[in-house]
């Protein structure tokens, strides 16, 4: 049996009463108090979430821009140093190892962050990738911790935190999908703008030593704005209303990007990628939609989709009562023929058919 691991933040969880889960090996906090509050604070003030169990690569060398226009799905060699990009990791067959954001910290030099759950594999495909070319990839995830800081009042407690001095980037002028550089007590920190929760936030990449420090300043400098410190289980209906794809739910090896709704990450343009021969679905592919429905019982995770007849249409990947819209609502895979927006389908809730309508996503967007 594997060992189960723990962030260098523990300490701090277990004496603010977290319930911990298992998340992609590693012990992770669920809740604090409750998913109610947690959530409601993250849309209407801000949460604090410890998200150190991503991992995270760094790329470079002369040829790392041509490499990772060949390791990825997407045009990374045109972004500019400053900015970060969503991107695809694909097999062979054009499925998905994992989706990942990358972030260019110089004209030779890469950040990788992906999911923790895929890290080996994420590792693998990245050095298997690499061949003849002037470029190295490293795996300095152990090295490192990742904090995020959501929600509407996060650059006012971000740029409040006592400790964060010498950022390189106005607060103003830094947008959504960009970062900079600063310190925390004298040691390297990157405040990327960027999140899972569909409001505005941050995320801190800082050493692990630092972790439990910038932590600590985090939730003082937020405690006039009301922040909560945040579990797994808020983060996951947040990214549901925001219609945010999860690995091993909506995303897999067996999921071609356009089934999720993530052609456009593809730059099926390049002459070449990893993937590129096998990107397009076959036809009659199921595909990624909302499910929006009235009452209390939600669809969850594995319940099938079914057309009035009984005829099974698809399955469900995630769902929940939304708390901030309050009513259920799912993505599901379902056949295309059902896939329009205002079709209705029914969730087969333990046997009984609850009506649902196929929702464009997002369910929630934020209003500024």
């Amino acid at each position: 049996m594997t060992e189960a691991r723990f962030t260098p933040l523990r300490e701090r969880h277990e004496s603010l009463g977290a319930s911990f889960t298992d998340f992609g090996g590693w012990q992770m906090p669920v809740r604090y108090t409750s998913d109610l509050a947690e959530h409601h604070a993250v849309r209407q003030s801000a949460g604090l979430f410890d998200i150190s169990h991503m991992a995270e690569f760094t790329v470079e060398g002369a040829d790392a821009a041509s490499y990772l226009d060949f390791a990825l799905a997407g045009r990374l060699s045109t972004m500019t140093a400053g900015k970060a990009k969503y991107s695809l990791l694909l097999a062979e067959d054009g499925g998905i190892i994992d989706d990942v954001i990358v972030y260019r910290l110089a004209e030779d030099r890469y950040l990788i962050i992906s999911n923790a759950g895929n890290r080996d594999a994420v590792a693998a495909a990245l050095a298997q990738r690499v061949g003849e070319r002037a470029t190295s990839v490293e795996d300095v995830s152990d090295a490192h911790a990742l904090i995020a800081v959501q929600g509407p009042a996060s650059e006012a407690i971000v740029s409040a935190t006592e400790g964060i001095t010498d950022v390189s980037t106005a607060w103003d002028e830094q947008k959504y999908y960009a970062w900079a550089d600063a310190l925390f007590d004298g040691a390297p920190l990157l405040i990327a703008r960027t999140g899972y929760t569909g409001e505005d936030g941050f995320e801190l990449l800082v050493r692990s030593e630092d972790a439990a420090a910038l932590w600590d300043a985090v939730l003082a400098a937020g405690e006039s704005h009301g922040i909560v410190p945040a579990g797994l289980a808020a983060r996951d209906t947040l990214r549901l209303e925001a219609g945010m794809p999860l690995y091993g739910h909506e995303l897999s090896l067996t999921t071609k990007p356009a089934q999720a709704g993530l052609g456009r990450v593809v730059a099926s343009d390049k002459d070449a990628f990893v993937g590129k021969d096998a990107v397009v679905p076959t036809d009659g592919a199921r595909v990624l939609v909302g499910l929006s429905a009235d009452g209390k019982r939600a669809g969850r995770a594995g319940y099938a989709v079914v057309a009035e007849d009984g005829a099974v249409l698809g399955e469900v990947t995630s769902g929940a009562l939304s708390p901030t819209l309050g009513h259920p609502i799912a993505m599901a895979y379902i056949d295309p023929a059902s896939a329009e927006a205002g079709t209705t389908v029914f969730l087969d809730v333990r046997g009984t058919k609850i009506p649902a309508t196929v929702t464009a996503l997002p369910f929630y967007r934020r209003t500024k």
